[in-house]
C-alpha cells in the first residue's frame, strides 16, 4: 500500500519533468531568441542553427530538436562561412 501511495506522489513530478524537456522546433527557438535580443535593443546579430557536431567562435544561446542542433549567436555582424567548420565524423 506504501508503495502505490508513493507511485501516486512521484508519477506527477516524473510526468512534468518530461513535459519540460520535449523537442522545440528551431526555427520556432531562434524567433524566440531573436526577439528576446531586439527588446534588449540589439539591431545588428546574427543568428544561425547549427549540427551539435559543429564548432564556432560565435555564441552558443541556445539547443533545439533534442540537442541535435544549436542556435549560435554573434552580435554587430553577420556569421562567416569560414567560422562554422562540422567536425569530422571518426566513421570515416
Amino acid at each position: 500500500m506504501k508503495a502505490i501511495l508513493a507511485l501516486a506522489l512521484i508519477f506527477p513530478c516524473i510526468a512534468s519533468a518530461q513535459t519540460t524537456t520535449t523537442r522545440k522546433p528551431c526555427d520556432e527557438l531562434k524567433a524566440e531568441i531573436a526577439g528576446k535580443i531586439e527588446r534588449n535593443g540589439v539591431r545588428a546579430y546574427a543568428l544561425e542553427i547549427l549540427d551539435a557536431s559543429a564548432i564556432t567562435d560565435a555564441r552558443i544561446v541556445g539547443t533545439c530538436n533534442g540537442g541535435q542542433q544549436r542556435i549560435a549567436y554573434r552580435r554587430g555582424e553577420p556569421l562567416a562561412p569560414a567560422t562554422v567548420r562540422q567536425v569530422a565524423s571518426s566513421t570515416e
